[in-house]
């Protein structure tokens, strides 16, 4: 059965759990059977119209699922996705003559 590592920020929404292990053939499915487990998640991971949300990223075995097939990404037995949302905010780099 896969494995879904939860991050810090979202494990509120998973009754603390830092991973839980989902049934499904593909991520859209393991993502599915997540979020009929743990409700509360679904407004985080998806907009209004079902869309996965654009600063959500998500890695099935440290491969970002965009340059595979998407939620359509086959998965296996001992798979791990990892849920990694985007962090927004400014970094500035200063460059100092000396």
């Amino acid at each position: 059965m896969p494995q879904i590592q939860i991050p810090s920020p979202l494990r509120q929404y998973s009754g603390k759990q830092a991973s839980v292990d989902v049934p499904g053939k593909t991520v859209g499915e393991a993502l599915a059977g997540l979020v009929s487990l743990h409700p509360e998640l679904k407004r985080h991971l998806y907009t209004d119209d079902g869309k996965l949300r654009a600063f959500v990223n998500v890695y099935v075995n440290d491969e970002d699922m965009r340059y595979l097939q998407k939620e359509a990404t086959a998965l296996k037995d001992g798979d791990t996705i990892s849920i990694v949302p985007s962090i927004a905010g400014g970094c500035g780099v200063m460059v100092c003559r000396l």
